[in-house]
């Protein structure tokens, strides 16, 4: 098992993997699991529409899902589409779209009152970057948000992300970088720290697994749990990436190789939790 550094903020002693989850059996009912979707659940592909989770990270969570106090996937990812990508996996609550969206265990999808007036200008910023950015740029259309992706594409990354923050400044809206690719949403205050702070609230221990820059904002989440509980124990775990994966895993205590790494490595913590 890889080694991890459990400190918040400040070195300390280092701990393996199967002691991290040691610790955790001992709080399970009170531990919270988050999961980022895109490049730590599923491998990233040059579709994003295509992209699919791997099998045994599916087959991990659905085990841990009863024995740990929640189970969260928070993506960029709409909440249907994530529910469509899961496979119907039962008690895991879904915050889609940086936490605009969320539903609970399977429950109907609730949407941020402040981010539905931006609808309409979202559709319409879509439809724009269609019809102004060059062949090989791929815009996705999210409802509450508009990405563009570079990825099949790379030399127009600059001339892309040059686009997105001028149509950002002119309409307003807020910009998340990310792998090969920029986002644009409402001005609205949530992310994916935000999400996180809120539902650690009550919980004694979490888990946050992602690899991306956007993640980052999550392991802050739980660093700044743990600096004002020393009994809360968070773990900040980063799944490797060409692209960002250096600064997320300086971020985090743990680096994992790829989605598939991850579901062996929840299939091993199962033989730690009760």
């Amino acid at each position: 098992m890889p080694s991890l550094n459990l400190g918040n903020q400040q070195p300390r002693t280092p701990l393996n993997a199967d002691q991290a989850w040691r610790t955790t059996a001992g709080r399970a009912a009170g531990t919270v699991l988050f999961f980022d979707f895109d490049g730590t659940l599923a491998p990233v592909d040059d579709d994003p529409t295509a992209v699919r989770p791997a099998p045994a990270a599916l087959a991990a969570i659905e085990a841990l899902a009863p024995v740990v106090q929640r189970v969260a996937i928070v993506s960029a990812r709409p909440v249907e589409f994530l529910r469509d990508h899961l496979g119907g996996l039962a008690g895991v609550d879904l915050y889609g779209l940086y936490g605009l969206e969320h539903s609970h265990s399977g429950g109907e999808t609730v949407t941020e009152p402040a981010a539905l007036p931006w609808v309409p200008t979202m559709k319409e910023l879509a439809d724009l970057a269609r019809a102004e950015l060059p062949p090989g740029a791929l815009v996705e259309y999210k409802r509450l948000s508009v990405a563009l992706h570079w990825r099949t594409a790379p030399q127009l990354g600059p001339s892309v992300q040059q686009w997105g923050q001028a149509q950002a400044d002119r309409l307003g809206l807020r910009v998340q970088a990310g792998r090969m690719v920029l986002e644009l949403k409402p001005p609205v205050d949530r992310d994916k720290g935000m999400v996180i702070g809120e539902v650690i609230r009550d919980a004694s221990g979490a888990w946050y697994f992602g690899d991306d820059v956007s993640d980052i904002k999550a392991f802050a989440a739980l660093r700044a749990r743990a600096a004002a509980d020393p009994g809360f124990f968070g773990v900040c775990v980063a799944v490797a990436n060409p692209e960002t994966g250096h600064e997320v895993a300086n971020a985090a205590d743990l680096t994992i190789e790829s989605p598939a790494a991850l579901g062996d490595f929840l299939t091993q913590a199962l033989t730690h939790l009760p």
